[in-house]
């Protein structure tokens, strides 16, 4: 990755985002040195213009930012950070520094079809997600068509909890299956975006 920090005089900003919600959290920055010690530890650090110096977040309140990825913009004088931050991330106690909630339970929907993908192409032994895909399309076919089955029973005859747990089944089923075939959870969206047209 390639950072210009020359630019701004030895600063780029960097904008902090929680890789689960897609909520913006808060802004800082970064010099070279502060780049290299996130990238070394796991722990998003800034530098602090106001102390003059490299400032981990959480240092004092233990609200850390464990760091999931680093991008670079288009001109290589900006920071996207993605993060799963521990708290609320700003000094008054809000979740993020726009005094917003860090809630996007949809986005979650993108995570987890990353994970799978990552499944997908790692294929780790002894995870479920790795038995599905190597049990064939068929197997695959047949465990969504299961899944369906029982959200069925439990929305007709079960119980609420039981409902919301085999409709969960289901969908987690449903994205393995179009992974397999080369697709993403974004596809069915597009799909439906198209039909309410």
């Amino acid at each position: 990755m390639k950072v210009d920090f020359n630019k701004q005089g030895g600063l780029v900003p960097a904008i902090i985002q929680d890789v689960l919600t897609g909520k913006v959290l808060m802004l800082g920055y970064m010099n070279e040195e502060a780049l290299t010690k996130t990238q070394s530890t796991g722990k998003v650090t800034f530098y602090s213009r106001s102390k003059q110096r490299l400032w981990t977040k959480g240092e004092e309140s233990g609200n850390f930012l464990n760091l999931v990825s680093i991008e670079s913009d288009c001109d290589d004088d900006t920071l996207l950070i993605k993060v799963n931050p521990v708290g609320p991330v700003c000094h008054t106690g809000s979740d993020t520094c726009w005094a917003e909630k860090n809630q996007s339970d949809l986005f979650f929907l993108n995570y987890l079809q990353d994970f799978i993908d990552k499944r997908f192409k790692e294929m780790p032994e002894g995870s479920y997600t790795t038995s599905l895909f190597t049990s064939g399309v068929n197997r695959m076919a047949q465990k969504v068509g299961e899944e369906a089955v029982e959200t069925v029973i439990e929305a007709t005859n079960g119980t609420d909890e039981g409902f919301i747990y085999e409709a969960s089944d289901l969908l987690y089923h449903l994205i393995v299956l179009l992974t397999s075939k080369g697709y993403r959870i974004e596809d069915l969206v597009n799909e439906l975006k198209k039909r309410h047209k």
